[in-house]
């Protein structure tokens, strides 16, 4: 981004244009970029003045003010200075004061003087004295990353960031909508996504959805500005292969559009800047906590869009069920206005043939009204609890069991002699709680193990009362039986135990 001294815009029609840099400015971005080049190893105030003549000779200062903005941003710039300048200053004034330091000969007595006390030359006294001033410090490193053209292209995407300071809404279409939207989220800008009449669409990302970003408290009044967080959604914006972003702007008490599409601005080449992970506190703590659990669903961020009557909601997360294509969409109403709470609910009231489960801040003191519109509502208080969340998906996974139960045999034979409810609730594609209902006319249930009988016989004749725990686990291993614990009791065996030196097999 620029500083807004540096902003270049046009006002023809009414509209609000950045004047973005295009080929014919190219040669001048070579020349800004030559002169930071060409001054490695020199100090500041030379290639201030070689910009300043680059400026002369320039149409517009503002456009090489801007190039050398970026560079600066970049470019590492050093103290060289044979003693330290803050050290030398406090010498040296010590020593004017024992002087007393009028003409230039007493200067220079002050600097003899100075220079003993640092065991240094008068020279060395007097170039230290302020060299870690901008105008003295030394250019050492110019970025690799920039030639001409990507000057221009940086240029242009922060001209552009710039020009969004005072934008006060947003709306995009973009082909990566998704990416937008959780930028958009990153960034805690308000935001909804409508769907476009058929009369008012445009052939932008062949999309029929636009994404409208406002600042939080746009519902009040635009008393405060969140054009930085919009200069950063640009950058993510311009990450995609084409999209279109409607801005109005506030132009000193002027409401003035700005229209950018992908022709426009491009990002050159670097990752866009990213802020946190999850909208609050309160969605990255349960996010944590629900993934820690080995339960039967799969959390997931930011799932796809969901209809809405006209306009798409884009739920926080998604439970998906481990054992068949059954989705249950899941959002957290934090601490949001009044207005945008009430918009938040008629946009739920129009959400169809979908699941969807809600947990509502007990502050926002709206369970009862997204009960009433038939939506499972999950209150908290600072977190929401994962047992609550655990609770609500429970009665899926009761209904998603016994339809796969019902789809079943009611006998299973599976083909290998030794097999575990886990590996053949997998081999169906249903949950182990389904396949625990079935008969098994050919096995035997071990724990979670079934077992055919002959299996069992030929471990039975190999283990006997007084062999080692270690002996009879090293039989089990030889048949694929992992539990050795209910295989053992199932024969008839407990371990006794000596102490820590191992166990040993008794007859119960």
């Amino acid at each position: 981004m620029l500083t807004k001294d540096l902003l270049r815009v046009s006002r023809a029609g009414g509209g609000y244009h950045p004047q973005f840099a295009d080929g014919d400015d190219r040669q001048v971005a070579a020349r800004v970029l030559g002169c930071y080049q060409g001054h490695v190893g020199e100090p500041r105030r030379r290639l201030d003045d070689a910009l300043e003549s680059i400026e002369r000779d320039s149409d517009d200062f503002k456009l090489v003010r801007g190039f050398a903005k970026l560079l600066d941003r970049e470019t590492t710039a050093e103290t060289q200075a044979p003693v330290d300048p803050a050290r030398a200053r406090e010498i040296a004034f010590e020593s004017a004061e024992a002087v007393g330091v009028v003409t230039e000969r007493e200067r220079g007595a002050a600097l003899d003087r100075a220079a003993k006390r640092l065991d240094v030359s008068p020279e060395a006294v007097e170039t230290s004295l302020y060299a870690d001033r901008d105008e003295r410090q030394v250019l050492v490193d110019v970025p690799e990353r920039f030639d001409p053209d990507a000057l221009v292209a940086q240029y242009n995407l922060s001209l552009a960031q710039t020009a969004l300071f005072d934008a006060t809404e947003v709306r995009v279409r973009s082909s990566d909508p998704k990416a937008a939207i959780s930028a958009v989220k990153r960034l805690r800008l308000m935001y909804e996504v409508r769907r476009l009449p058929e009369e008012t669409r445009r052939t932008v990302a062949e999309t029929d959805r636009e994404l409208v970003v406002t600042g939080p408290d746009a519902l009040f009044a635009n008393s405060r500005r969140y054009g930085t967080r919009f200069a950063r959604l640009l950058r993510t914006v311009a990450g995609a292969a084409e999209w279109e972003l409607t801005a109005t702007i506030d132009d000193r008490g002027t409401e003035r559009e700005m229209t950018l599409t992908d022709a426009d601005v491009s990002v050159p080449g670097t990752d866009p800047v990213t802020e946190v992970t999850f909208d609050s506190g309160v969605e990255a703590d349960f996010a944590a906590r629900f993934s820690s659990l080995d339960l039967e669903w799969n959390l997931v961020r930011e799932p796809d869009p969901i209809a809405a009557g006209e306009h798409v909601v884009i739920p926080d997360f998604a439970f998906d069920y481990k054992h068949s294509d059954f989705r249950v969409y899941f959002e957290i109403m934090g601490f949001w206005t009044p207005e945008y709470v009430e918009k938040k609910l008629s946009r739920l009231a129009d959400v169809d043939d979908v699941e969807l489960l809600v947990a509502v801040d007990e502050s926002l003191g709206v369970t009862e009204d997204l009960e009433a519109r038939d939506h499972r509502a999950i209150p908290y208080a600072g977190t929401v609890r994962v047992k609550d969340v655990r609770d609500a998906l429970r009665r899926y996974e009761t209904q998603l069991v016994e339809r796969a139960v019902a789809a079943l045999p009611e006998t299973l034979r599976p083909d290998a002699d030794v097999v575990t409810l886990a590996t053949l609730a997998d081999e169906y594609g249903v949950s182990e709680r389904a396949v625990e209902a079935k008969g098994f006319p050919e096995h035997e249930r071990v724990g979670r193990t079934l077992v055919r009988p002959a299996v069992l016989a030929a471990v039975e004749e190999r283990i006997e009362a007084g062999m080692s725990l270690s002996e009879a686990e090293a039989v089990l291993d030889e048949y694929g039986l992992d539990d050795a614990s209910a295989v053992l009791s199932a024969l008839g065996y407990r371990v006794a135990w000596e102490g820590l030196g191992g166990g040993t097999l008794e007859s119960l």
